[in-house]
């Protein structure tokens, strides 16, 4: 057993350790460092793997065997067979200066600020109790590990007593000094990244340890477990129960959506992105990093269902094991890893939902506000977007730390998990429809979502609030709302599990409800314009082609521009966009009524 004050320590210097890391990521972008991005991009693409992937995967392995494996079947499917669409996706976000999954739904549907609005309402909803998981995995690591004397110890101190605070603190700090240091959202945050790529490798490297000394220590290899856990009568049940074909398709189906939609994940595969080469590298090392990583996770569920039986959930086996074997240095291994994958996935889940927040809900409303005109307001944007977004990331993660205190935490992490990836789900008719349909419009794809999420919301977010313990059973046990009817688990004489049956029902009217209301009316001009520019016939490479440009008479000065620009960017990002157009382009003229190149 280790002591909270001790544990408490161990994770603050390893937090500590990630600011040092950032700081120099963030004071050294050129060199070796930019020379070595390549390796960073395929690295921060691994924040894929949450503590659902470090705890969670042991415990779906254990309960249901092989079917984990469909949740990182997705990922490296996306980066073989449909690398092609996310190459497209990136071309056509450096093109048109896209800064989150939202502004790209945005973006096609005629630079909609409703469709930004909605795709933003959908990510906040799915993406809250995704944090929730995190900060309820990372604090059950730290109860196992501390003894029942350091549990009433650590509850007299108000840090140590809820560590889940504690981190909430630190990552709100971390994510505010490295996530939002410029008001441009698509400027490259090499620090941030720097550190996530870090964290990446410390999670794998944890678990790979953590999987030689289970397998390799307590147990005398790979044949002394196999031939225990066929002996073992629960597992031969797991194994001989099988897999539902439905389930695995669905499972794979919302692992793909999810790498390419969630939050985080658009943000780190996409804004982040510096170059093809980049990507090139991904296509192998990313799959390579999630073979790695799941190596041993059968062996670690079987493991613990030998020594644990029925005792204990399959999501504690990582950090149990080592732990009743007596090895403290194991054990403390397991929870920075398990820390790592946590913390990695908050830091850019919050900077993604922030950009999101502030650019399409929350600026829209402000510069559209009665009597307002922008040029009669004096007021430095900048620093005001700046406070927005870090209003928003620590908004974002109170509401988490609420969800986690607010629900018994009973859940498998795998479930909530599912939830969310369903959530993200509801982007995906818009989303991919918007780059091979022009026929599409901004209405449709409302209609879509707005549907599909409350279809959700019916099938999936309620049933699991009320199993949370958020609401009473009594709401829905009666009425029309009852769980019978909530839950309607039979189609076609077909038998579905609760979260299959969700998915089919809310992509099911979320596909119909777009394309129907796109038919019932023509697209606007300026979703026609768009929509040449996201649909091609071709698939674009990742570097954009420069964009077109006319000359247009008009009053309006170099100088007018530039400093309506240093307003939202700051006058040294300004002067330097300003400086690099001149040098692609050419200079600008400078007159007080000048000829200059305007975007058509």
């Amino acid at each position: 057993m280790m002591h909270p004050g001790l544990l408490a320590a161990l994770a603050f210097c390893y937090l500590l350790l990630l600011f040092a890391v950032a700081r120099f990521g963030d004071t050294h972008r050129e060199g070796s460092l930019l020379r070595s991005h390549a390796t960073i991009y395929p690295l921060s693409l691994a924040i894929y793997c949450t503590t659902w992937t470090f705890f969670g995967s042991v415990g779906l392995a254990a309960s249901s065997g092989l079917s984990f494996l469909t949740i990182y079947l997705g990922p490296i499917l996306v980066m073989t067979i449909g690398y092609p669409v996310l190459e497209k996706v990136i071309s056509l976000s450096k093109q048109q200066r896209i800064t989150s999954v939202a502004d790209f739904l945005g973006a096609r549907y005629g630079k909609s600020v409703r469709v930004a609005a909605v795709a933003t309402i959908i990510c906040v909803v799915g993406t809250v109790p995704y944090i929730a998981l995190q900060l309820k995995a990372v604090s059950t690591s730290l109860s196992l590990l501390i003894s029942p004397q350091g549990v009433q110890e650590a509850a007299a101190l108000p840090l140590l007593g809820d560590f889940s605070l504690f981190i909430v603190v630190v990552l709100a700090i971390f994510t505010i000094l490295f996530g939002t240091r410029h008001a441009d959202a698509t400027e490259h945050q090499d620090g941030l990244m720097l550190a996530i790529a870090l964290e990446s490798a410390i999670k794998l490297a944890a678990f790979l340890i953590v999987g030689i000394f289970i397998t390799w220590f307590m147990f005398d290899g790979l044949g002394d477990l196999y031939a225990k856990a066929a002996s073992n009568e629960r597992i031969r049940s797991v194994a001989a129960t099988g897999a539902d074909s439905t389930n695995l398709i669905v499972l794979t189906v919302l692992s793909t959506l999810a790498f390419m939609l969630l939050p985080r994940q658009f943000h780190v595969a996409v804004v982040e992105n510096y170059s093809e080469r980049e990507l090139n590298r991904a296509r192998w090392l990313f799959p390579l990093y999630l073979v790695l990583i799941n190596l041993f996770v059968l062996p670690i569920a079987a493991a613990g269902v030998l020594t644990f039986g029925d005792t204990l959930n399959g999501d504690h086996f990582v950090l149990a094991l080592p732990e009743t074997a007596g090895k403290t240095v194991i054990a403390a291994i397991a929870f920075l890893g398990g820390l790592s994958a946590g913390t990695a996935m908050v830091i850019v889940a919050c900077v993604a939902l922030a950009i999101m927040i502030s650019n399409h809900l929350v600026l829209p409303a402000y510069l559209r506000g009665d009597g307002y005109d922008i040029r009669e307001d004096p007021t430095d944007m900048e620093q005001r977007i700046l406070v927005i977004r870090r209003t928003a990331i620590t908004l974002v993660l109170l509401l988490a730390y609420a969800y986690y205190k607010a629900a018994d935490n009973s859940q498998a992490l795998a479930s909530i998990g599912l939830v969310s990836f369903a959530a993200a789900a509801q982007l995906a008719p818009a989303f991919f429809g918007g780059l091979f349909w022009r026929g599409a419009n901004a209405r449709g794809a409302i209609a879509g979502m707005v549907l599909g999420l409350l279809v959700w919301a019916y099938t999936l977010l309620l049933p699991w609030i009320v199993k949370a313990g958020l609401l009473p059973m009594s709401i829905v046990a009666d009425g029309p709302l009852g769980i019978g009817f909530l839950k309607p688990q039979t189609l076609f004489f077909l038998q579905f599990d609760p979260l299959t049956h969700g998915v089919i029902w809310s992509l099911a009217a979320n596909v119909i409800a777009y394309i129907t209301v796109s038919l019932l009316r023509s697209p606007e001009p300026i979703e026609r314009l768009q929509a040449n520019i996201f649909v091609h016939d071709d698939l674009p490479r990742v570097t954009p082609s420069p964009p077109s440009f006319r000359l247009w008479r008009t009053t309006i000065t170099v100088g007018d521009l530039q400093q309506t620009a240093a307003r939202y960017l700051g006058p040294e990002r300004a002067q330097r966009s300003f400086e690099e157009f001149a040098s692609e382009r050419g200079p600008l003229v400078a007159s007080t009524e000048a000829d200059v190149a305007t975007l058509k």
